[in-house]
């Protein structure tokens, strides 16, 4: 996995998970899905732990596509390993149009985009933006 294209969004930076501090399966299957998109030339990879700020999943991951059909072959190739893996049948969105793939791998969401879909969204920031100390709690 390149270090240049992949990086953990966390709000406090003291704080990010490191493999070591998670589940092994969940530190498998993170490590499947970077190796996946870096294999598959996807760009801008960004980790964002969702610990204290959904019950959805733990990780979202977010990556670009150049194009739509890298955009498709990316999310149909990370589709295969999951299932080779044993991590079943995730739920995909957007592979008819192939902007933004999303796919629910269970403790982690996977988001595939177009460059200009991503920067549109900015989904990584929205979700790396730390809860008041009112909303944590709850």
């Amino acid at each position: 996995m390149s270090g240049t294209r992949h990086a953990i969004a966390n709000t406090e930076p003291q704080a990010i998970n490191t493999s070591s501090e998670r589940p092994a399966e969940v530190g498998n299957l993170l490590d499947l899905i970077a190796d996946s998109l870096d294999g598959d030339k996807a760009e801008d990879i960004v980790t964002v732990d969702l610990h204290g700020k959904t019950q959805i999943a733990d990780y979202m991951v977010v990556a670009n596509g150049r194009s739509t059909r890298q955009v498709a072959a990316i999310a149909e190739h990370l589709l295969e390993r999951l299932k080779n893996a044993g991590h079943g049948r995730c739920h995909v969105e957007g592979l008819q149009r192939c902007d933004w793939v999303l796919i629910d791998a269970g403790d982690a969401i996977v988001h595939v985009f177009r460059p200009e879909v991503r920067e549109f969204y900015n989904l990584e920031k929205m979700w790396s933006v730390a809860l008041p100390e009112e909303q944590a709690a709850i």
